[in-house]
């Protein structure tokens, strides 16, 4: 327990001469001092000091002393060692060189070890750094490299403290069965990515009986595949071999051979034993006869007699079919993907059979290579595949089912007008209504995942908004549950939708109260955080830059590992049937994502869930670029509220600002309605007549420029789809605009797709209502607009 504390005070110690320093001053005070009590406590400090000083001058002593120890014994470890060894300090400079390292490069102490290596191969300070942090982490490293000598293998230790331990070896010296390639009995041989034969054994070159360049010299049927039977152009005729190939480094290949039908012996069973592909031997039955290191490295150990089928699954039918295919010749090489049986680890394997006849009797050659990083990228494809179909389906089911909704809840409302709230079927009216409020809501989930809602961002204060949110998040959580609200000093602010932003965190909270049945406790932490470079976690790539970061941590039942890549997928939960939708993480993933942020979830079982939520931080600077964003908003803030209330848009800034027309009261103003979708079209055409509007009605952007070529006919205020079949909305008011400046216009959309990307409107004086939306929040947003 004092070796930490030791190696703290050692690192101090440099800082004695300054205490020795403060003692002299104390002393010095000490005798001008009349007070002799004081005199006596500035001697008791200076003799502190000196003692102190001592002390970590003895520490610094006792270190140094310690590693010399342990460079003598590391150098009595390493001195005969054939490869050559350093010994650094965290800073690279080069402490002690073994023998053969002295050898090879001379006298290098003092030097960096980046400059050393140098002469192998290029930019060797960036290796260096890569392995040592590694080293750091996990204790030691090692990375295979090509150099102007060949391939080489550089492994780093860390010792001690902080020293490290550097160990360049040749691959060359690192043969197979430990003798070199050119004395084991199986043929290989080396080829370059482009067919080139860099390299033949002394086996092959006795086969083929010459020293060949390119692979067609030696095979009949190319190109090669690992893992099949192929021919031979041997000295002596055809010979049949299974090919068992193994990607290196620089694009080169070593390739083996395995002759079928000759009697197999014991130097040829070690060299199967040391390759380095991994390969089994089964009989006709499916079972393991041998399986080489490489193969047990993969599968974990395996006793003889292993049926194949104990140590695979994931084929999709019997093991034992696929083995009677291959001994049949009707499995025709293909390889399988396969997962290995063994609980410690997941790992999937590539598998190719092939039939064999060893000593007169038939069996099979399993061929296996690790495919455990491809099928993790598949995965990865597949997940990102089916979110882009959740997106897809969620834009048409959002342009659709709003229209539908839009008609049914308007429909509602004008039937609700002609009852009153004492009628017997006003109630039914009502519960028909809030269900269509429902289903909006809903739609409105999916838009938020798939990230193709409209979002109104704005500059937010964190410490407001949550300040104004606490209220209502104090009555979500209960009184079994205490939330806390922490700020740092300064989180700083960020552009996003306020509303949207709020309903992010309202679904972190209930999630998390729902995680403490029993009550706990809930921490709201925000935050700013500064990445000085480009970080990744969970495959996400987070640029550098300055973020504003939200906590939400609970002290809860905590998420399974298995279960923490898909709670933001949709319809995911691990609540019980009735309890949960499972939209409310994917939609808070959704407009994370879409405002540019980032969210990620750490949970321990039995311990509690936090998820951290980075939001890119808005700088002053940026003032000048949302500056009509900000006039948008602020006009936003005085339209009605409510969840689906119409949303200002800012203006385009590419457009020039016509001149106003005078404002137009209800009942003087002609309404132009261009809506493709009939029953929408009668709701709002009825709703806009009630209030005294003058409307005409167009069901396609052409139909309305046909009645817009009449010069004489008026028309206040374009109330139009965004998506219709022919031209959309944004299209043909730009062109109605032309000859009509100042109109204002009015879009309606369910789904607005990339036509009100960022927030910006494509024409100027315009504002957009969302469907589905209620008669009052269409006459309010036209009488709004008319009155400016």
């Amino acid at each position: 327990m004092l070796q930490p504390l030791s190696k703290t005070m050692a690192a101090l110690a440099p800082g004695a001469v300054y205490l020795l320093l403060a003692a002299g001053i104390a002393a010095a005070i000490a005798f001008v001092m009349p007070d002799e009590v004081v005199t006596w406590a500035m001697f008791s400090v200076a003799g502190t000091l000196v003692i102190t000083a001592a002390w970590l001058r003895l520490a610094l002593a006792q270190d140094r002393r310690r590693r010399a120890r342990q460079q003598e014994t590391l150098a009595n470890f390493i001195a005969h060692d054939a490869a050559p060894s350093f010994t650094t300090d965290p800073e690279g400079e080069i402490g002690y060189q073994n023998r053969a390292a002295v050898e090879r490069f001379g006298s290098r102490g003092g030097q960096g070890l980046a400059r050393t290596l140098a002469e192998l191969f290029a930019d060797p300070g960036a290796v260096l750094r890569r392995l040592q942090s590694k080293a750091e982490a996990t204790g030691a490293a090692r990375e295979d490299l090509v150099t102007r000598r060949g391939h080489l293998r550089l492994s780093v230790h860390r010792i001690g403290s902080g020293d490290f331990l550097w160990r360049l070896e040749d691959m060359a010296e690192r043969a197979i069965g430990g003798r070199g390639a050119e004395t084991i009995s199986l043929p290989m041989l080396t080829v370059s990515n482009g067919g080139t034969i860099l390299f033949m054994n002394e086996a092959l070159r006795r086969l083929v009986g010459e020293r060949v360049r390119s692979l067609d010299r030696i095979f009949t049927d190319l190109p090669l595949r690992s893992g099949e039977e192929h021919e031979i152009k041997g000295e002596d005729g055809p010979v049949t071999a299974v090919v068992a190939q193994l990607e290196g480094v620089g694009g080169r290949s070593e390739v083996y051979l395995l002759p079928i039908g000759a009697p197999r012996s014991a130097e040829e069973g070690a060299n199967f034993e040391a390759l380095p592909v991994a390969m089994l031997r089964l009989s006709a039955h499916g079972r393991v006869r041998a399986a080489n290191r490489a193969a047990r490295g993969l599968l974990g150990g395996i006793e003889p007699q292993t049926r194949l089928a104990d140590l695979l699954e994931g084929l999709g039918r019997p093991v034992s079919d696929w083995v009677n295919d291959a001994l049949a010749g009707r499995a025709d090489g293909r390889p399988e993907v396969l997962r290995a049986r063994r609980g410690d680890k997941e790992v999937f394997l590539q598998v190719t059979l092939s039939r064999i006849v060893e000593n007169g009797r038939a069996g099979l050659l399993a061929v296996l290579s690790d495919a455990t990083q491809l099928k993790t990228l598949e995965a990865q494809f597949v997940q990102s595949q089916k979110m882009q179909a959740i997106g897809q389906l969620a834009g048409g089911v959002a342009h659709d089912f709003n229209n539908l909704l839009t008609a049914i809840s308007g429909h509602c409302d004008l039937l609700m007008l002609r009852h009153d709230k004492g009628d017997g079927d006003y109630a039914d009216l009502d519960q028909i209504s809030q269900n269509a409020n429902r289903a909006a809501a809903l739609v409105g989930q999916l838009l938020a995942f798939s990230r193709k809602q409209t979002l109104k961002p704005e500059i937010l204060d964190l410490h407001d908004t949550l300040s104004d949110l606490t209220h209502l998040l104090n009555r979500l959580v209960g009184e079994k549950v205490v939330l806390s609200v922490k700020h740092e000093s300064d989180s700083g602010r960020v552009r996003a939708d306020k509303r949207q932003l709020e309903q992010v965190i309202m679904n972190l909270v209930v999630n998390a109260r729902d995680a403490m049945p029993g009550g706990g406790e809930i921490r709201i932490e925000t935050d700013a955080v500064h990445l000085a470079e480009n970080r990744t976690r969970d495959r996400v790539a987070v640029p550098k830059g300055d973020y504003v970061a939200i906590k939400v941590t609970d002290t809860g039942t905590g998420i399974a590992a298995d279960k923490l890549s898909k709670i933001f997928e949709p319809f995911f939960t691990t609540k019980r049937t009735g309890e949960g939708t499972g939209l409310g993480l994917s939609t808070a993933y959704g407009i994370v994502k879409q405002t540019g942020g980032y969210i990620f979830c750490d949970s321990v079982i039995g311990t509690g869930t936090s998820f951290t939520i980075l939001l890119p931080a808005y700088a002053a600077t940026e003032e000048a670029d949302v500056s009509s964003a900000e006039d948008a908003t602020a006009e936003a803030r005085t339209a009605p509220r409510g969840p689906t209330t119409p949303s200002v848009m800012p203006k385009a800034e590419a457009a020039p600002r016509a001149t106003k027309a005078t404002p137009v009261m209800a009942g003087e103003a002609t309404v132009l309605l261009v809506e493709d979708e009939p029953p929408v079209r009668a709701f709002a055409a009825r709703a806009l007549k009630l209030c005294g509007y003058t409307v005409l009605e167009a069901e396609s952007a052409e139909e309305a420029l046909e009645l817009l070529e009449d010069a004489d006919l008026q028309v206040d205020i374009f109330v139009t789809d965004v998506i219709m079949p022919g031209l959309d909305g944004p299209s043909w008011v730009s062109r109605a605009l032309e000859a009509r400046p100042g109109t204002r216009t009015v879009f309606m959309s369910g789904y607005a797709e990339e036509v009100f990307q960022n927030g910006t409107s494509p024409v100027p004086d315009s504002v957009f209502l969302p469907k589905p939306f209620s008669l009052s929040e269409l006459t309010a947003t036209v009488q709004d607009l008319l009155s400016r």
